[in-house]
């Protein structure tokens, strides 16, 4: 039992990782990879975004695959995707090679994300159930933590080195600041590679699911599956249960005749109700804001180390408040939970985004200072002395704070924004040209475009459209002291997400679905929960970009008040119960 919940933990543990390392990481991959591949604010979007449409890909098969090779040949093809995908990331040499290994993760952590829940669903006695999937967001939140760490003592090593190089000359100064942010993001990535060997060996030395050995009408074995965690008369009457239930999907398969459809109201109803609360579960923002949430807290006026250590103490909140998640599961039940933790993520959401609106309303317009600077639609400048000398920046932060300038432009359709910090030790040139901005096509976008499905935009229309800036405003950082607050509501909305959804929704996409559905019905509701993700995160940065941090906030807020308002009504409690009993219940009986 020990081992089995160590390795399924260790599955968490990778899917925490493939969440949350991009965070420590993505500063530095903003600092070197917009300026040596040129790469916009969409395709870093896309970068943070890739592992969840891996996910989204993998959803799509994973509960088919894990039907036909199993669950435990499932987490071990998890495990080594995960694996490859590290030195494909940490050696990428562009865009391409980042995005792939990327999305290969992805495609790991879809997999573990369908077939890891469902093997513990499956294996683990009703008692022991919640506690299994909340040790799987234990694991996952300890992911959190761990990415975080090594994300904190990489910016270590960055402002060290850029300390080190102050008495160096600029063009020296900026190289040598540029090599240290360059080696702090591929050596995150290369910390991860451990983790992922663990899980693939691991995985291989554990005992197959007795519910996909059952359906296989391997009966003895499953009945010595079932000898591992239970005692000989538990294991017979739960064996007993498992053959009643899939009676039905016998009779299904000798033809059409059978009166049991798939549109019935015991599968339709828990299969609708768990995609519902997976797609809810991330439209909260979870995944994107710990992606995201060093350079939230670098923009709500918390800089360089100190952001990346109040992301630590995030993400001990996180695996702390799991803990607790770990032991009121089985006591106070998931309906409970989700009321609870769905509330505070709404009040904290609100608060965070009252907070942003309150500084993001200090912003100054500088775009009649970049018109003039335009040349032949383009434009490039440093944000130095000179540069905020002419934009008047003296009365914009009397006391010396560091300033701020956002971006937003476009050639036709194609948009980018940029950011730049006075404070930032190599002062990259912020530069806006085509060749940057409209992306060459893709046999894919080709492919769409004939079908008129394609929501990409035409380059050819981005070749002929002249530069618009459409914003370019200049403020002071927030002071620290603004920081904090945010940093204070980050932590309330984390500590109720893992105390509820964190670890409800992997209950609910295991325990809801019943037998003859389970593992297909988790690949579609988990592909729901990934698209959702996906979305939220390839829009975050031009939506924040373009409309402020407090409007993504305001977003996440409404959506949860919709998730609250499902746990209360529509949602049962599954507290206690076989699997085959929370089926029954949904059938009438």
């Amino acid at each position: 039992m020990g081992f089995l919940l160590f390795i399924a933990g260790m599955g968490g543990l990778l899917y925490g990782i493939d969440v949350g390392i991009i965070a420590g990481a993505l500063p530095y991959l903003e600092s070197t990879a917009s300026v040596a591949w040129r790469l916009s604010a969409q395709q870093l979007s896309f970068i943070v975004a890739a592992v969840l449409l891996g996910s989204v890909l993998s959803s799509l098969f994973a509960g088919a695959l894990a039907d036909w090779i199993g669950r435990r040949w499932g987490m071990v093809l998890s495990g080594v995707l995960f694996t490859l995908s590290i030195p494909l990331i940490a050696l990428a040499d562009g865009y391409t090679p980042l995005l792939l290994g990327r999305l290969l993760q992805g495609v790991s952590g879809g997999l573990i994300g369908v077939i890891v829940p469902l093997y513990l669903a499956e294996c683990l006695h009703a008692r022991q159930r919640g506690r299994g999937a909340a040790l799987f967001q234990l694991l996952l939140t300890i992911g959190l933590v761990a990415a975080a760490i090594i994300g904190l003592l990489q910016a270590h090593s960055v402002e060290s080195a850029t300390a080190a190089a102050q008495h160096l000359g600029e063009d020296q100064r900026a190289a040598a600041v540029f090599a240290a942010k360059d080696h702090a993001w591929r050596s995150i990535f290369w910390w991860c590679l451990t983790p992922g060997i663990v899980f693939s060996a691991g995985a291989l030395l554990l005992a197959e699911s007795p519910r996909w050995l059952a359906r296989k009408g391997r009966i003895e074995e499953a009945r010595a599956a079932l000898l591992r965690t239970r005692s000989a008369d538990e294991a017979e009457a739960e064996l007993r249960e498992i053959r009643q239930a899939l009676t039905p999907t016998a009779a299904a398969s000798k033809g059409p005749a059978a009166s049991d459809s798939l549109l019935s109201r015991r599968y339709m109803l828990p299969f609708l109700l768990a995609c519902l609360i997976l797609a809810l579960n991330q439209a909260t923002g979870i995944n994107s804001i710990l992606a995201y949430v060093v350079n939230i807290l670098n923009q709500a006026g918390l800089s360089g180390a100190t952001a990346n250590s109040a992301d630590v103490v995030l993400k001990v909140v996180n695996a702390l408040m799991t803990i607790v998640a770990v032991v009121l599961v089985d006591r106070k039940g998931r309906k409970f939970l989700l009321m609870l933790g769905t509330g505070g993520i709404v009040l904290s959401l609100l608060a965070a985004g009252l907070l942003f609106r309150s500084a993001e309303g200090q912003q100054r317009d500088v775009r009649p200072m970049l018109q003039a600077r335009m040349q032949s639609d383009s434009l490039a400048l440093r944000l130095d002395a000179e540069t905020l000398q002419s934009f008047g920046a003296a009365g914009i932060s009397a006391n010396g704070a560091p300033l701020q300038l956002t971006v937003a432009y476009s050639y036709g359709p194609f948009t980018n924004v940029q950011t730049r910090r006075s404070d930032d030790g190599a002062l990259p040139v912020l530069r806006m040209n085509r060749e940057d901005t409209v992306q060459p096509d893709s046999v894919i976008g080709a492919f769409f475009r004939k079908l008129h499905l394609n929501p990409f935009a035409s380059p050819e229309a981005g070749l002929r459209a002249p530069l618009r800036i459409q914003r370019a405003d200049l403020a002071a950082v927030p002071p620290a002291a603004h920081g904090w607050q945010v940093m204070l509501m980050m932590c309330l909305f984390v500590a109720s997400f893992a105390v509820g959804p964190g670890v409800c929704v992997w209950l609910a996409l295991s325990e809801l679905m019943p037998t003859r559905i389970r593992s297909n019905g988790m690949s579609v509701a988990l592909l729901i929960n990934q698209f959702v993700s996906t979305m939220i995160a390839a829009v975050f940065l031009p939506t924040v970009g373009q409309y402020g941090y407090a409007t993504m906030f305001f977003y996440g807020a409404g959506c949860t008040l919709l998730y609250f308002l499902t746990a209360a009504f529509l949602l049962p409690e599954t507290k206690g119960k076989t699997l085959e009993e929370i089926e029954a219940r949904f059938a009438g009986k």
